[in-house]
């Protein structure tokens, strides 16, 4: 599975009143990775004002920007039309199964969440999250290296983004609501059929 090509959604409108400005800050910022609304207010205020004209300034190097005002996160991305002579200034990243497997949980758990509690942050343990992923990973004698294989997995989960560590809790992790941009319907359609094969793999192993 791969990633960096979200479904794309519409900003709130410029302000009437925007400050140009603050633009070269905005990019900047957008350019190091995701603005969360939470993390810096102002700036995104600043964002919201200036949305066409990121939007402007972005597109001649193949970008766009994605800006969801509701869940509060912001970022750039390549644009489907963009020239494809132009250098990919946002990579996209080659995942393993077991990343894949656990932003598909992740992903449908969260879907789960939203629609049985008004709260919007989902939190889970490190340990709901490797027994949510083991379920769907062959079973093994050696439980070190199985343990060892979780931990990578949910590191790298982290790593891309997807999950945050609590503060004063290492293991109580926040799902990143930005995962809803990333894993739309079809990359989860896409993935469930993955899915399958790997199931039917692991069934003709244990007859085997």
């Amino acid at each position: 599975m791969s990633i960096g090509e979200p479904i794309s959604g519409p900003g709130p409108a410029p302000s009437s009143a925007p400050h140009p400005d603050e633009l070269p800050a905005v990019v900047t910022r957008l350019f190091k990775g995701v603005l969360y609304r939470e993390a810096d207010e102002k700036l995104w205020q600043s964002l919201g004002e200036l949305s066409s004209h990121v939007q402007d300034h972005v597109s001649v190097l193949g970008l766009e920007l994605f800006l969801d005002d509701a869940e509060g996160y912001a970022f750039l991305r390549s644009r489907t039309d963009a020239d494809a002579e132009l250098p990919r200034l946002i990579p996209r990243r080659q995942l393993t199964f077991t990343v894949s497997l656990l932003l598909a949980l992740l992903r449908a758990r969260l879907a789960e969440f939203d629609q049985r509690n008004e709260e919007t942050r989902l939190v889970m343990s490190e340990a709901q999250l490797r027994d949510m992923l083991a379920v769907f990973l062959a079973e093994t004698s050696n439980e070190a290296r199985m343990l060892d294989q979780l931990n990578a997995t949910i590191k790298k989960v982290v790593e891309l983004g997807f999950l945050r560590r609590m503060r004063g809790q290492e293991a109580e992790y926040e799902v990143a609501r930005i995962i809803k941009a990333f894993v739309d319907a079809q990359w989860l359609e896409e993935f469930d059929a993955r899915l399958a094969d790997y199931r039917a793999a692991l069934t003709e192993g244990d007859g085997a």
